[in-house]
């Protein structure tokens, strides 16, 4: 038997240390913040935490391609909806999908490192 030894691109970690409640998520980090985020909602401080929620990339029309996000939420005290990317490594294509989000949709990405 031959075991997969090779290592991420990124260093993400096995699968097993990544899964939360049965979700396999990108990265520890990405789990981490959920977790923060559970918390968060049941202490009534955000509401409607929804994971990977996605913006459809369309311009002139043309549906350009998507962007998934980690995390969408919006503060308990009504100052307004985030949506959060938890990055480690910022990727070329990523840094256009996030311009693309900004422009189209009209609010900021926050980045959670």
């Amino acid at each position: 038997m031959v075991l997969n030894t090779r290592k991420n691109k990124y260093g993400v970690s096995s699968k097993a240390e990544r899964t939360f409640e049965n979700i396999v998520f990108a990265s520890k980090a990405e789990m981490n913040r959920y977790v923060v985020l559970l918390a968060l909602e049941k202490a009534g401080v955000i509401t409607g935490l929804k994971r990977q929620p996605s913006f459809d990339l369309v311009v002139n029309d043309i549906l350009c391609g998507c962007y998934l996000a980690d995390f969408w939420y919006e503060h308990a005290d009504g100052s307004g909806a985030v949506v959060e990317d938890v990055k480690g490594v910022r990727t070329p294509v990523y840094n256009l999908k996030k311009k693309l989000v900004e422009a189209i949709y009209g609010f900021e990405i926050t980045e959670v490192k």
